[in-house]
């Protein structure tokens, strides 16, 4: 297939599937049922989205490797291609009803990434990007902010919710943030702060102990909107490293001055 192709037909299931999403929340919401069996609900529409999008991106892309959440298939990122997938990013939020949540695909060529699209089903916002084309909400092209203080800027974050180790550092690093910035978000879905970055919503973004499939599209959209990303380091493993920092470029200097003052 060419690239156009590829780009349509993931889109499409993309779409698809943020569709099933919507009709499964609305289904989930309306039955009264003990916590064990919200959890076995949700487990069924993370794993059944996941099929389908690996079905999708199968016949796109015939014998590319993948990185999937739920592991449905054989995972490899030793290809020449690679999709990296995160089939519900935002699961606790879907749980509880809330619209924050996404459908993150990427596709990697040679260790990097070629395609990436972040979809918020709730929201109708479908963010894409393709390397060396820019990064766009909806076909309308968009960039990062151009805020250049960490005082004026609204950061986004994570909290560890299964690695507790680095526990009390995140707490001053949040405490430090607080006092010094125009403000503290945390939505739920990494894939959606960094395509807020990217949007311009978000001077910056960071966050611990996330997975391939919660950086791996985001971290393209972000670039391709004029935005810069590294880990806690400022190196370059924030796909398969434990931490990842995303901002414009011109708070970043800033942004990681405190990061790297508790870590």
């Amino acid at each position: 297939m060419q690239a156009k192709q590829i780009i349509d037909l993931v889109e499409t299931s993309i779409k698809e599937v943020g569709q099933y999403q919507i009709d499964e929340q609305k289904s989930l919401l309306s039955l009264k049922v003990e916590s064990k069996g919200l959890n076995q609900l949700v487990s069924k529409v993370d794993v059944t989205s996941e099929q389908r999008l690996v079905e999708a991106c199968n016949t796109a892309l015939p014998g590319a490797a993948f990185i999937t959440e739920e592991n449905t298939i054989s995972q490899s990122k030793d290809a020449e291609y690679c999709w990296i997938i995160d089939p519900l990013d935002g699961t606790t939020n879907f749980l509880h009803g809330l619209q924050i949540f996404s459908i993150s695909v990427a596709l990697y060529k040679d260790g990097e990434a070629e395609l990436a699209w972040v979809y918020c089903p709730k929201m109708e916002q479908m963010f894409f990007a393709q390397k060396g084309k820019g990064a766009y909400l909806n076909g309308v092209q968009i960039g990062v902010s151009k805020i250049n203080s960490l005082d004026q800027s609204l950061l986004a974050t994570g909290f560890p919710y299964y690695t507790f180790d680095e526990m009390q550092k995140y707490l001053e690093l949040l405490a430090h943030f607080m006092k010094g910035t125009h403000g503290l978000r945390r939505m739920g879905s990494a894939a959606i702060d960094l395509a807020y970055v990217a949007w311009g919503k978000f001077e910056g973004f960071f966050e611990l102990n996330l997975s391939p499939w919660d950086v791996a599209a985001g971290s393209l959209i972000v670039t391709e909107a004029g935005g810069e990303i590294c880990d806690f380091s400022e190196g370059n493993d924030y796909v398969f490293g434990n931490s990842v920092v995303a901002s414009n470029p011109l708070v970043k200097k800033e942004l990681m001055k405190s990061i790297k003052t508790y870590f």
